[in-house]
């Protein structure tokens, strides 16, 4: 797999969230050259910029609903992300925590982990991308989530009708 792209409400933020392990797993996966993003139903607007920002030191590309006139599960969100990350969908894993966003991105062709506030998500990371599951789930690489907190990502109100 050559991608991961992450919901943020539910996955980085919010109830049931695991910002540690899933931002250690983007620390650890950039650095072996992984492209990553953000796909979130957030309706865009001045109050998304936290979320832009994220772009670059973060992930790759962070792709908001209503700056895309797209939402999620509609096949073309999807479709759209990996095209901006320059990869087929087949090369992309999304992991959200509405099953219907999972099941919409496996009708695009991405390969879909549904994040149930369990440690299955991660584990399936681990085995997708060959990852130690300590490296990740201790949330310890390089700080990843504490640089996630630090730069917004906690508490914050960004992402709305997942």
């Amino acid at each position: 797999m050559r991608g991961l792209v992450l919901d943020v409400g539910g996955v980085l933020v919010g109830p049931g969230s695991d910002p540690d392990t899933f931002g250690a797993a983007v620390t650890v996966l950039r650095a072996r050259g992984v492209r990553t993003a953000l796909l979130s139903n957030d309706p865009g607007g001045p109050g998304a910029q936290w979320l832009r920002d994220l772009e670059g030191p973060f992930v790759d590309r962070v792709v908001l609903s209503g700056d895309a006139r797209v939402a999620k599960p509609d096949p073309e969100s999807y479709l759209l992300v990996a095209r901006l990350l320059d990869l087929e969908p087949g090369e992309c894993v999304f992991v959200d925590d509405a099953v219907g966003n999972v099941r919409g991105a496996a009708a695009a062709g991405m390969v879909g982990v549904h994040h149930d506030g369990s440690h299955d998500a991660p584990g399936e990371l681990a085995v997708l991308f060959d990852l130690d599951l300590e490296e990740i789930g201790s949330g310890a690489t390089d700080g990843a989530g504490s640089w996630w907190r630090r730069s917004g990502g906690s508490g914050q109100e960004g992402e709305r009708g997942r």
